[in-house]
């Protein structure tokens, strides 16, 4: 009695499967009128999120985040550099994640030595599995890096110049700053992506909700929920889509 059951079973997932390769947008719109999604989540729900400080050994800082499947690692090195005469205490605004304009970042904090020498933070980011809002993923990774950051130590070579103190063997020499440290971080800021079908709202998308639905709205928020941005690639007009529609979050 069992073989049937399972023979079955097997047969209408293989159905369910073709259907959803042969008709996507159709597959979701059934789920849709359900208010749950293929993978059992409400619309309004995101998926599960971790954060491992710490992932590159030999980075300033380093995070490895991950929303859902999505993974990304960031890492930061850090180097002296010559700060330009039009902002002596600041480093060049390289970052592109939205950390300096959600002012993240005191960039004052940078400075070694006021006009003379300021550290200039390389940030690298990596995208290890594409499944969807790596924007998201992205910023997550960033700002846990450099939530991880610590400043190194520097000292004064025989030119004169600040060099790294372990980098260099000056590690006998008067440091500059006395011991590693962290930079304070305020206005922590992140980000939400969601798809918009109709009159429906889904948070967190995977890739394939990206590739099917509508509309893509990335919206990006500080920790005192100020908007520093909203990135909308294309798509349909928003102005039939509301967040406080009856279906958009149920």
């Amino acid at each position: 009695m069992g073989l049937p059951n399972a023979s079955g079973d097997l047969s209408t997932e293989v159905e369910v499967d073709a259907f959803r390769r042969l008709f996507p947008l159709r597959f979701y719109e059934k789920h849709l009128l359900e208010s749950i999604r293929p993978d059992a989540r409400p619309l309004g729900r995101a998926r599960e999120t971790t954060i491992a400080p710490g992932a590159v050994a030999s980075a300033n800082g380093s995070a490895l985040a991950k929303i859902g499947s999505t993974t990304m690692l960031a890492a930061i090195k850090m180097e002296v550099m010559t700060p330009s005469l039009e902002t002596p205490d600041e480093v060049l605004k390289q970052l592109v994640m939205c950390n300096y304009s959600s002012g993240m970042i005191n960039l004052k904090e940078l400075s070694v030595v006021s006009g003379k020498a300021a550290w200039m933070a390389y940030l690298d980011i990596y995208c290890l599995d594409a499944d969807g809002a790596l924007s998201d993923t992205a910023l997550l990774s960033a700002v846990a890096a450099f939530s991880h950051l610590e400043i190194p130590v520097v000292s004064l070579n025989d030119d004169g110049k600040i060099v790294l103190s372990e980098e260099q063997g000056l590690s006998d020499r008067e440091p500059v700053n006395k011991e590693k440290r962290k930079i304070n971080l305020s206005s922590i800021p992140f980000s939400l992506t969601c798809v918009l079908h109709k009159n429906y709202i889904l948070a967190d998308p995977t890739a394939e909700e990206e590739s099917i639905m509508d509309t893509i709205v990335t919206v990006v928020l500080d920790s005192s929920s100020q908007l520093i941005s909203l990135h909308k690639p294309g798509g349909t007009v928003l102005a039939y889509t509301s967040a406080n529609g009856p279906k958009a979050w149920n």
